[in-house]
């Protein structure tokens, strides 16, 4: 499709092995294998934030009894996720919700870019699982002060807010809690770094998404 051509956000793309040591393709080898003789209810899809949820408590707390896996992995653009789905990640599976967290690691492309690559990879799940919903969260706010990624992220929302509000098999979820205080800065209690969530802002993030995905959960499924 030549928009996709011309939409590197929307591109399926392997990681580049930068490093030299090939852990990208090794954890994608490994999502598929594990994939294989699991039964989610819920598989998360995305980045860093999806990756490093699966070493707090909070998912064995309120995830892991929802029959969950995590296939996060740190650094992860659309255009990586999107190759990964498409690849056999959910060759084997058939849960009933995907949460997909992914678009702020996609630097240099366009708000317009990250919302096709989101949309992209809405349609391969739907391709691929088609009585699957996929639960878009919202891109968080980063930077400890107001700065042109946190405008970029904010833009992507709402485009994709719009775009999935028509969409049967999607929804839009804004996961942010208020982590942007009055004088415009987050606190590094909330994100240590001013993009990963410490405990505290895991517990903050995940407590509705919980409850959310427990409703997505007991409807009955669409076809």
């Amino acid at each position: 499709m030549s928009a996709e051509d011309s939409n590197p956000a929307a591109t399926p793309t392997p990681c580049e092995d930068i490093q030299g040591d090939g852990r990208w393709m090794s954890m994608h080898n490994r999502f598929v294998s594990d994939s294989k003789d699991k039964e989610p209810d819920v598989v998360f899809v995305g980045d860093s934030l999806i990756q490093l949820l699966h070493q707090f408590g909070i998912w064995r707390q309120l995830f892991s009894p929802l029959h969950a896996l995590n296939f996060g992995v740190g650094g992860d653009a659309t255009q990586h996720v999107l190759w990964r789905l498409s690849n056999g990640e959910l060759d084997n599976i058939s849960p009933k919700v995907v949460v997909l967290w992914v678009g702020t690691n996609n630097h240099g492309h366009t708000p317009e870019q990250i919302c096709g690559g989101i949309l992209a990879i809405v349609q391969v799940i739907k391709n691929k699982i088609p009585h699957a919903h996929t639960l878009v969260l919202g891109l968080l706010p980063r930077g400890k002060m107001p700065n042109p990624l946190r405008d970029r992220n904010a833009k992507v929302n709402k485009l994709v807010q719009e775009a999935v509000s028509s969409l049967a098999h999607a929804s839009f979820l804004d996961v942010d809690p208020g982590f942007v205080h009055s004088n415009g800065s987050i606190s590094h209690q909330d994100m240590y770094d001013y993009l990963h969530l410490t405990p505290q802002g895991y517990q903050a993030v995940c407590e509705p998404l919980h409850a959310h995905l427990k409703s997505l959960l007991e409807k009955p499924t669409e076809n």
